[in-house]
């Protein structure tokens, strides 16, 4: 049996700032000496990043209600942790909602084929959670089975795919939308650490959709097939990446080493993976690598020796919207999936890197339409 991701549905909020103007706002309301100064405009301009989409609509000039208040002393008051979530809790709805209405729409399956939803989000909480208001915006059906995968960071696109995937093996008849929405614009921090400072640097809103079925395709457009799935926890990387709940909102450990850990480790952990697929680096056609940040990209084509333009649609991606962290290799299967300048047939590895140090691993293969 052969599972597919019949359609890609992707979404950012529609207020995009410059990474400059990001910039700027940082400069004014973190406070730090001219060395802090230096390095954060060091980090902007070296990103990779030219734009970012927020839900956060006051970095850039006066609102009616800000979300980072300055106060009487030129410092600056932050949301809490709950100020936080209840943005969240008020903005994530509609995107969910629309992704899973664009993927569906996409896919070619109506609303009534749905069997399962599962939603992936760490960037906030709330019960009924996106899978309700999914299964009720769109008309499924009330028996829809519903499943949240939280808090995994930026590989989770990964657990919800394995997920949908064993839906569908044990059900040959099982549609499954999966939809991811992560606003990790609301948990920026305005402290001096190197931590969140990159962290500020980063990370952007933005959500990813598609359905996944072992049904034949509804349409003629090309699908993915999903041939394998992995994960490989990287050897003393615990402390590199992690990601708590805080009193001002999430506090991010965000290592300046995980790019260098990612090229220690990477490339036997790939070609182990790869051989168990009967493959070797040579036999894969297309990278679609989470663009965690530009020195990722950099040092897995180096451990990897990939030619210099194999990770452009990464560091395209990256350019355009910044790291969204789980929703962002959404992205980037939806450029190879619609680049229709490449032969059909071809075999891509996925891979994404979060908490843990944690590597996701994914097999696929780009059919033609009707494939």
């Amino acid at each position: 049996m052969s599972v597919h991701i019949h359609s890609i549905a992707t979404a950012v909020p529609p207020l995009r700032y410059r990474q400059e103007q990001i910039r700027d706002f940082m400069l004014q309301a973190v406070p730090g000496d001219e060395r802090m100064r230096r390095v954060v405009r060091r980090m902007y301009a070296q990103s990779g990043i030219a734009f970012r989409h927020t839900v956060v609509g006051d970095l850039a000039g006066p609102v009616t209600n800000p979300f980072f208040v300055q106060t009487a002393d030129a410092g600056w008051r932050t949301p809490s942790t709950a100020q936080r979530n209840a943005r969240f809790t008020r903005e994530a709805p509609p995107l969910f909602t629309d992704l899973a209405q664009d993927a569906l729409t996409r896919s070619g399956f109506a609303p009534g084929a749905v069997t399962h939803v599962v939603t992936a989000s760490c960037t906030g909480f709330f019960n009924p959670g996106p899978d309700f208001h999914i299964v009720r915006a769109l008309g499924l059906p009330e028996h829809t089975h519903r499943i949240h995968v939280g808090f995994m960071g930026c590989y989770a696109l990964f657990p919800a795919l394995k997920v949908a995937e064993a839906f569908c093996r044990a059900d040959a008849n099982a549609v499954v939308l999966v939809v991811c929405v992560e606003l990790c614009s609301l948990h920026i921090q305005l402290k001096p650490s190197g931590d969140t400072l990159l962290a500020g640097c980063l990370f952007a809103d933005g959500g990813g959709g598609a359905v996944v079925s072992a049904l034949p395709p509804c349409h003629a457009n090309p699908t993915l097939a999903i041939c394998a799935l992995g994960t490989q926890l990287l050897p003393d990387s615990a402390a590199a990446m992690a990601w708590t709940i805080g009193d001002d909102g999430f506090d991010i450990v965000l290592s300046s080493y995980v790019p260098d850990l990612i090229q220690a480790h990477i490339r036997p952990t790939v070609e182990n993976w790869l051989t168990a697929q009967s493959l070797a680096l040579r036999n894969v056609s297309r990278w679609a690598v989470h663009p965690g940040g530009r020195a990722i990209l950099d040092k897995v084509v180096t451990a990897l020796a990939l030619p210099a333009d194999a990770l452009n649609v990464s560091r395209d991606v990256l350019h355009d919207y910044g790291n969204m962290s789980g929703a962002t290799l959404f992205f980037v299967l939806d450029r190879i999936l619609q680049d229709n300048t490449q032969p059909a047939q071809e075999t891509i590895c996925a891979l994404a890197f979060g908490p843990g140090l944690t590597l996701e691993m994914g097999h696929f293969i780009k059919n033609a339409g009707n494939a």
